[in-house]
């Protein structure tokens, strides 16, 4: 899955994904390859994201997420 997180200031990551954890208004969610399509608000936490077997994290303060034939959009304030 292609992933990008996005601010109005930079872009903070592209690149491919194996697995990616949210956290979503109602909690947090995962989404692996193939995906139902979807777009939700998200609120302040944290983003795991997986990439050869090794986890990355981001602190947001909230955003959204869409998601959509295995490309993945994050926009977000930094903190």
């Amino acid at each position: 899955m292609q992933l990008k997180i996005l601010t109005p200031e930079k872009l903070l990551y592209k690149g491919e994904v194996e697995f990616l954890q949210v956290p979503g208004k109602l909690g947090s969610f995962g989404i692996l390859k193939n995906h139902a399509p979807i777009i939700s608000t998200l609120v302040q936490g944290q983003i795991k994201l997986r990439v050869a077997g090794q986890e990355q994290f981001f602190e947001i303060p909230g955003g959204v997420i869409q998601v959509e034939n295995n490309n993945i959009t994050v926009l977000t304030e930094m903190s």
